[in-house]
């Protein structure tokens, strides 16, 4: 996985941050979106901010919980996110079990409560904080919604105007769930508050088709901001393709129920 970078200055649901009532709380319906593993001692926020401001040309603006030096309110204009290095063993324990590295801390990013079509700037600037923690600490972040694993060679950085699906909604071929279909779904989306999208093709059958298809819609669906209904159709210039949302249904490929809209088109 990839991260790119913010356009503009773009199971976990039981972890809590403490945090101050006037600082913007984390939303209750949107999970962290990075655990950072490391050894060691985490990086200084003065640290981070230094390494942003270099980066990115910032200002990155880090705000401590009093009380709580761990805890951290980060701000690059009117972007947000909330980050806890370390979080408290009491709360990593059962997380850790399920995680594939040998690290012995492990922080989180979770982002503030924003409307969907700001989402994508907003996933954007956490993941260059997950991408500067993992520089920094030399460890890994793990993509909670993608469950993909990204060491520090991993993340490639983007200009600021670029902003690409593919660096954070992955796409899943499951030959398990029909007997003679693929089933072939996004995993990401919900990151910005969308229901991810499916579609279903035969056995023997290229699977570059489905995926071109839930990559083109899923971009679709980012720009716009909100998931369509059922029933509603929508155009793919680049297919050249009208694609119509034929069924929604939950499931829970990942163990978290979560909502999928059928493609077909």
């Amino acid at each position: 996985m990839n991260a790119a970078e913010p356009k503009s200055p773009a199971n976990n649901e039981s972890l809590t941050m403490r945090i101050k009532k006037k600082i913007p709380k984390p939303s209750a319906k949107r999970p962290p979106l990075y655990f950072i593993g490391y050894r060691g001692t985490a990086p200084g926020f003065d640290e981070l901010t230094t390494w942003y401001n270099r980066e990115y040309g910032g200002p990155l603006t880090i705000q401590p919980e009093a009380g709580a030096p761990e805890s951290w309110q980060a701000n690059h204009g009117p972007w947000s996110a909330h980050v806890v290095m370390p979080l408290p063993a009491t709360h990593t324990a059962d997380i850790m079990k399920n995680l594939a590295w040998e690290h012995d801390q492990m922080g989180a990013i979770a982002p503030t409560l924003m409307p969907n079509r700001d989402m994508p700037d907003l996933v954007l600037f956490a993941a260059r904080l997950a991408r500067g923690l993992t520089l920094l600490t030399q460890g890994t972040a793990y993509d909670v919604t993608t469950q993909a694993y990204v060491n520090p060679s991993d993340w490639q950085n983007r200009t600021m105007t670029s902003f690409l699906a593919d660096d954070h909604v992955a796409i899943v071929h499951d030959d398990q769930t029909k007997p003679d279909h693929i089933w072939c779904h996004t995993m990401g989306l919900s990151k910005f508050g969308l229901d991810e999208i499916e579609t279903f093709y035969g056995k023997g059958l290229p699977e570059s088709a489905a995926k071109d298809l839930l990559t083109e819609s899923a971009t679709e669906l980012l720009r716009v901001g909100q998931s369509p209904k059922v029933g509603t159709a929508f155009r793919l210039p680049l297919l050249g393709r009208t694609i119509r949302i034929v069924n929604y249904r939950t499931a829970a490929p990942t163990g978290r129920m979560i909502g999928f809209r059928e493609l077909q088109g």
